[in-house]
């Protein structure tokens, strides 16, 4: 069994979670490192404002009350964004709809992703508290030294970045000064569900190689898609006032040492499933323009009609009878507000068992493969103000879920290790 540690969503914050075979993570999520000044948290009427300023005068008006009217029912309050005035003002190609910007975007994000990656993955390490000599695999999704003979990954994940060589999972071991011998993973270009994905895979890696210590990174940014609004492509208004940056990282391992490292959940059980005849639903398409999305309405009822069964599978694969589901903790990919409507009315979740997920969707927006973890963090957090028995709002097991492009669900299965350990 996997175990992990969870840092929180402040850099100096961080913490970890532990799975059913002890593998050791640590996650921390990043929202104020990365962010070269503190205006650029954004309001959700500064932010439709900000869209205002890189769409054609004609346009403003219809599409400002459209941008509004989706801000308004998406219930995002505020979120973190690297893109400010002055780098739209040094880069005026990238405020005009569909320009072809790649060059321009790849640019800036070449070296952003790492750097935001790097912070948080700095967070979960200084949480998780074990040297950086010890971690042995990088899991990058773009996204210190051992004691025993731990052996250190890498996997990144991200959507918004990576098609450089080398990429951000090299950068990141070199701004980390991890060793040269660290194994690296690349995740780019998949969508939200990596977040979940990541686990599964930094799961395998702990407990198939003896003394591993797996550092996985999310960390995703507008850089790639942010452009004015354009009425003929309203889902790309959709995107545009749903998505916003944030960065987290993890340590995950097998056998962790309570002396030394801090334990949150076990990661019990991972599997991953397909929708069939979905592929459409969701896509995004590297184009000279940058990242174009596009996304059909019927995506949150398609994700609440397979939910159960996918969950069920889970369970069954896991040898683990929970038929309660109210006695979970639920870490819900937050994708939208009707993403997580459909999914609680499907499951038959009480209100409160989606608290953690709206409220990272209505602090930070969606962003991507980062937020499942933002998720676990505002779990541990509230539970520790609350005063509950348990990390996870006094529950001892509980489900976390990533959705994208597919339709994918990837569905984790996690257990408390540690009441509270951060």
């Amino acid at each position: 069994m996997a175990t992990f540690g969870l840092p929180c969503l402040k850099s100096e914050r961080s913490g970890f979670y532990h799975c059913r075979k002890k593998i050791l993570v640590s996650i921390t999520e990043s929202k104020k490192i990365y962010r070269p000044e503190s205006h650029n948290v954004h309001k959700m009427d500064a932010h439709i404002n900000l869209r205002s300023m890189v769409t054609r005068k004609k346009k403003k008006s219809s599409l400002n009350g459209n941008m509004r009217t989706a801000g308004e029912k998406s219930t995002i309050k505020k979120r973190h964004l690297y893109i400010d005035v002055a780098l739209l003002a040094a880069n005026p190609e990238m405020t005009t709809y569909m320009a072809p910007t790649l060059d321009i975007r790849q640019a800036i994000i070449s070296e952003k992703v790492p750097e935001l990656a790097a912070a948080a993955a700095t967070a979960a390490l200084k949480e998780w508290g074990g040297p950086l000599e010890d971690i042995t695999h990088l899991i990058d999704r773009e996204t210190n030294r051992l004691k025993q003979d731990y052996t250190l990954r890498l996997i990144v994940g991200s959507t918004s970045g990576g098609s450089d060589m080398p990429g951000a999972d090299y950068h990141i071991i070199r701004l980390l000064g991890l060793s040269p011998s660290v194994r690296r993973v690349a995740l780019y270009h998949q969508g939200c569900f990596v977040g979940a994905a990541v686990l599964r895979l930094a799961k395998d890696l702990a407990e198939n190689n003896g003394g591993a210590r797996v550092l996985a990174v999310c960390v995703e940014t507008n850089l790639m898609y942010f452009r004015g609004l354009d009425d003929a492509h309203m889902d790309n208004l959709v995107c545009q006032a749903l998505f916003g940056d944030g960065a987290s990282a993890v340590v995950v391992g097998a056998d962790a040492d309570p002396a030394t490292e801090k334990q949150l959940f076990d990661i019990v059980h991972a599997t991953q499933h397909l929708i069939p005849e979905t592929g459409g639903a969701i896509q995004g398409l590297m184009r000279e323009v940058g990242l174009t999305f596009g996304l059909i309405s019927e995506v949150p009822s398609l994700i609440a009609k397979n939910i159960e069964a996918g969950l069920q599978d889970m369970l069954d694969g896991s040898g683990v009878a929970i038929t309660d589901r109210n006695s979970l903790f639920w870490a819900v990919h937050p994708g939208g507000r009707a993403i997580l409507d459909k999914v609680e009315a499907a499951l038959g979740l009480k209100p409160e068992k989606m608290r953690a997920s709206r409220k990272v969707l209505a602090e930070y927006g969606n962003m991507g493969s980062a937020c499942a973890w933002f998720v676990l963090d505002e779990l541990r957090r509230w539970s520790a103000a609350e005063g509950c028995s348990t990390n996870g709002e006094g529950c001892e097991w509980g489900v976390l879920f990533g959705f994208g492009p597919g339709l994918t669900m990837d569905t984790v299965l996690l257990r408390i290790v540690s009441v509270f350990a951060y």
